[in-house]
């Protein structure tokens, strides 16, 4: 039920963040898209040991979908290709052209 509410959430937050396709959003600094290759910069915040080893391994990967952070902020959920998916926060990515 929680995601759902989040996936609402995020629906609702689309009309006033996202521009012509429902695909891209757009942050202050940088417009992030489903499918754009990303680099993970840092960690906010806690996992477990082994995702972090994971991810420090292989820190690319691409953006599968967006969540709701915090009621006014949007994460980015990060596929790894090895089995390995988490969400970071805008500022813990970086697009890679």
């Amino acid at each position: 039920m929680r995601f759902r509410k989040a996936r609402i959430a995020v629906a609702r937050i689309a009309d006033t963040l996202w521009n012509d396709s429902p695909k891209i959003i757009t942050g202050i600094t940088v417009a992030m898209e489903i499918g754009q290759k990303v680099k993970v910069l840092r960690l906010r915040q806690k996992m477990a040991a082994d995702l972090i080893e994971k991810i420090k391994q292989n820190p690319m990967g691409t953006i599968k979908d967006f969540k709701m952070t915090d009621g006014s902020g949007v994460g980015v959920v990060v596929d790894f290709g090895n089995g390995v998916s988490t969400w970071f926060f805008e500022d813990e990515v970086q697009v890679v052209q």
